[in-house]
């Protein structure tokens, strides 16, 4: 029997998330702890933990589509820079929404910026 589809979007969602985790606990990059910090803190967020995450160029974006369909980003972009700073936009790399101190103040501005229906 075929798996309902948001019951596989869900199980491919935290797998992808599961990914990202082990993925970011695993850098030795000098700017590896902000990235990590940055992942576990979208994680720890339901509004975002509930969407398909994926990085390019250590970025992280979300999706209400998996791979290999992913159509659109939704939401803002998350970025952490080597300096401690974490930046938020509205599109790829441009932290147009805010640099903050924390990754929890960027996740916090992030969830400010989502679609009233992400899904």
């Amino acid at each position: 029997m075929p798996i309902p589809p948001d019951t596989e979007f869900a199980r491919q969602t935290e797998s992808e998330w599961q990914h990202l985790r082990i993925q970011a606990s695993e850098l030795l990059y000098p700017w590896a702890p902000a990235y990590r910090s940055m992942i576990e803190a979208a994680y720890a967020e339901p509004a975002l933990r509930s969407l398909y995450p994926f990085t390019s160029h250590w970025a992280l974006r979300f999706s209400t589509t998996t791979r290999p369909a992913l159509l659109k980003p939704t939401g803002p972009c998350l970025t952490a820079d080597s300096d401690g700073t974490y930046g938020v936009g509205t599109g790829f790399l441009t932290p147009d929404l805010g640099l903050f101190a924390t990754p929890h103040e960027a996740v916090a501005q992030a969830v400010r910026h989502l679609s009233p229906a992400p899904r």
